[in-house]
């Protein structure tokens, strides 16, 4: 990795965490770290393009199969894939299938661009994050292994504390806050060599946890609202990223914003 290096065109690859679920815009559109990293790098390098192929929900075979021969033909000077996660939350995985097809999207886009990165994925701390934490290590143990064969970066997002703080995370417990995105596009930045502008890793300040009362009226608003369409999407085969096209999914110029 050259430091400072120069990067003209930026692909994403991923899910709902790469896509920018949930940090929403005025609109209602989501930003997201991608978005944020696109913006960073666009506003020091003029004709800078930027494309952005995740789609919330998906699974890493689907990943391969709609993304990566897209991203690999667009030969980008930086392409970052964080896929996986989603299929180690389901009730049943086959890790080898997805340690499989995992490599299967190194070993295609590696040749294909200047710089891959991959992560380690961030977890929200509670008792989620500590029944699957098993399979997110065997995955993240997996990327490790392909990054070191292939010359790939790895963003630790999973070994920073701060980023296992709630309040870090939206109230759908699945996705992080603008706050929390900002912190992953600072992370990726460092990571490519690019001069810090803040310590991504500062604990939020202590506060007083929640009262009992309030914790029930949270996790009843989570089970209504989040939980239980999750579980009625898992039962029916549906997805949310169904019929859903990519935000960006061309490699064209991107400008950074002007306004707030």
């Amino acid at each position: 990795m050259e430091i400072n290096a120069t990067y003209n065109s930026f692909v994403a690859l991923g899910d709902s965490f790469t896509e920018g679920m949930s940090d929403l815009r005025p609109d209602g559109s989501y930003r997201g770290w991608a978005d944020v990293l696109a913006n960073r790098l666009a506003a020091r390098t003029p004709g800078f393009r930027y494309a952005n192929l995740a789609v919330r929900g998906k699974l890493i075979g689907q990943i391969v199969d709609e993304q990566v021969d897209t991203a690999a033909a667009m030969k980008a000077d930086l392409v970052t894939l964080v896929g996986g996660l989603n299929d180690t939350l389901r009730p049943k995985v086959d890790m080898g299938r997805v340690r499989g097809l995992l490599t299967e999207a190194v070993e295609r886009l590696a040749p294909s661009c200047g710089q891959l990165v991959l992560m380690r994925s961030p977890g929200r701390n509670g008792p989620v994050m500590e029944r699957f934490r098993p399979r997110m290590e065997e995955l993240f143990t997996h990327i490790d292994e392909l990054a070191a064969r292939h010359g790939a970066l790895v963003v630790d997002l999973y070994g920073a504390p701060s980023l296992g703080d709630p309040r870090l995370w939206d109230v759908d417990r699945l996705h992080l806050t603008a706050d929390g995105h900002r912190r992953v596009a600072e992370a990726v930045w460092q990571a490519l060599g690019l001069a810090p502008e803040e310590d991504w890793r500062t604990p939020l300040p202590p506060s007083l946890p929640p009262g009992w009362t309030s914790r029930r009226l949270a996790d009843a608003r989570f089970a209504r609202q989040h939980l239980g369409p999750w579980i009625g999407r898992r039962l029916t085969g549906r997805s949310s990223g169904d019929g859903r096209a990519p935000k960006r999914p061309d490699l064209a110029p991107h400008e950074p914003p002007t306004g707030p």
